[in-house]
């Protein structure tokens, strides 16, 4: 693949009609590199939670061209973007989005059971995903029986189990405390630089926003800026190995 992994070309995205019209992306221009780690910022209203949405295929843009690998997402089938998802993205919230009486194993084993794997596909790679964000052990705890840090641990173990190129993470630390949201940079940053994964992170938070390699600003349906983020915290030093509360 030559070029950037992801290209926005005058991007626009409309809402309603008339004297209800709300234009939320207004001629959006981004480049994003495969193995890049950005955060996406903006004030309420900015835009930057349908630039998300559009980049995650999850919604299509008014006008412009998005180009995955080469392809015209913009012109995409709704089972088609459906496909596309499956295979080359993964998805983290702000709330979890865990299945209440499912165990971890089975929360992480979705995406694999909606892409046809056996059932022992499923297992084995749902407990290297739960290892790899440090849940070895707790396969078997249903949401209830763990932490809100456990539980947004889970999200993105169901999130990476497909070995996704992308990772969409919209606000991942909004529910947590100080602590835990470092530790879930700290994974962020590990599946970033260990396996290779493009995050794409939309935070109103400066100091997760600091893990990222470039901060995108995003303010009245526009990139206002669009820096390289020199220092991340990420580098400042070996993140520790990740603790389960």
């Amino acid at each position: 693949m030559s070029g950037p992994l992801i290209r926005l070309r005058g991007i626009t995205k409309t809402y309603g009609q008339g004297a209800t019209m709300l234009q939320a992306l207004k001629g959006v221009n981004l480049d994003i590199d495969a193995g890049d780690f950005v955060a996406i910022m903006g004030p309420s209203g900015s835009g930057k939670s349908t630039a998300m949405n559009t980049l995650g295929g999850l919604d299509t843009p008014t006008s412009g061209e998005y180009l995955f690998q080469g392809l015209h997402v913009e012109t995409l089938t709704r089972d088609q973007r459906a496909r596309l998802r499956r295979r080359f993205f993964g998805f983290v919230f702000q709330g979890f989005n865990l299945l209440a009486r499912t165990s971890a194993q089975e929360n992480v084993e979705l995406p694999l059971l909606y892409r046809g794997e056996s059932a022992a596909r499923r297992h084995a790679m749902a407990a290297k995903a739960l290892d790899s964000v440090g849940l070895k052990g707790w396969e078997h705890h249903t949401p209830a029986e763990l932490s809100g840090g456990q539980q947004q641990r889970v999200a993105i173990a169901r999130a990476i189990v497909t070995e996704p190129a992308v990772l969409l993470a919209d606000e991942p630390t909004g529910n947590l405390d100080t602590q835990r949201s470092r530790e879930i940079m700290d994974l962020l940053w590990r599946l970033n630089v260990d396996h290779g994964i493009t995050v794409l992170m939309v935070t109103h938070e400066l100091d997760m926003a600091a893990y990222a390699r470039r901060m995108v600003r995003f303010v009245d349906g526009v990139v206002a800026s669009d820096e390289r983020n020199p220092h991340p915290a990420g580098l400042h030093e070996a993140p520790p190995e990740p603790q389960v509360h």
